[in-house]
Formats: C-alpha cells, structure tokens, sequence
C-alpha cells in the first residue's frame, strides 16, 4: 500500500489489476482500488478516479471508474472495482488519483494510488519449460550383489 505523500497523509490507497484470457481472443483486465483512511484526521469531498485507461484500447464492461464520498471518517474505506475487455496487444500501467480536503487545508488534495507495475495485455507468453528430474540410489540388495559379483 502507499501511504500518500506529505507530512499530514493519512490515506492509503492500493490498486491491483488482474487479467483473464477470454476465448474470444480478448482479454479480460479487472481492477480493484481501495481508499483507506487510517489515522484519528477525517477527509472530506473525498473522489476517487482512475482515468488511466486509453479509451481506444480498453472498453468498460462492468463497474466505474470513478467513486466520491462526501465523508470519510477515522477506518472507514472507499473501494471502486470495474472490469474492461480489450482485443489489442501491448504493455499497460496507470495509476488511480484521489482528491480530498482535510479540516487542516482549504485547498483540495491531490494524491495518487500505488502504480500497478507494467502488464502485457494478449501477449504470447512461451509455455513453461518442466524439468523432471529423477534421482536414483542403489538398493542395498543391488550393492550387495555388485560387490558379490566383482569377486
């Protein structure tokens, strides 16, 4: 999680994407963002919104990619989940901002949610390689019987 910057941050917000191949060919990209507030402050106006998603790449199938909240108190949460489809091949990362107000500032806040590391959408990924291996030891009957036999 990350904790969002300055000195009087006091929100936690996570962002975690994961991806289904759809028979289609498609791939299906779900993402889930939790907003938690954790310390004894309260965050008003608060809104969560992930626009990081090129709309010519990414079709929304489910969800919102936005969620406001006029208040959030001392272990309260904010979640927003939706899911796209998309058919083009590439690597994708973005990052969901969240804007609120503290008792302590006038001025609206500005922060921003972990980033999801780079992902491959509908990349050929090679198969696996398995190794088996197999390990053999001598029986003691088949020692006994080798050293018999070298007499």
């Amino acid at each position: 999680m990350a904790n969002l910057a300055s000195a009087s941050s006091f929100l936690d917000a996570h962002k975690k994407v994961s991806l289904t191949r759809l028979r289609s060919g498609a791939e299906q990209v779900s993402v889930a963002i939790d907003l938690v507030l954790d310390t004894f402050k309260m965050a008003y106006d608060v809104s969560l919104s992930d626009d990081s998603w090129p709309q010519d790449r990414f079709a929304l199938v489910s969800g919102s990619t936005s969620n406001t909240c006029e208040q959030l108190d001392v272990g309260s949460s904010a979640s927003l989940s939706f899911t796209f489809e998309s058919n083009l091949k590439g690597v994708f990362h973005g990052s969901a901002v969240v804007k609120f107000r503290i008792p302590t500032k006038a001025a609206l806040q500005e922060a921003y949610s972990t980033p999801v590391l780079p992902f491959d959408v509908l990349v050929n990924k090679p198969p696996e390689k398995k190794f088996a291996f197999l390990v053999a030891a001598p029986s003691k009957a088949n020692t006994e019987e080798s050293s018999k036999k070298r007499r």
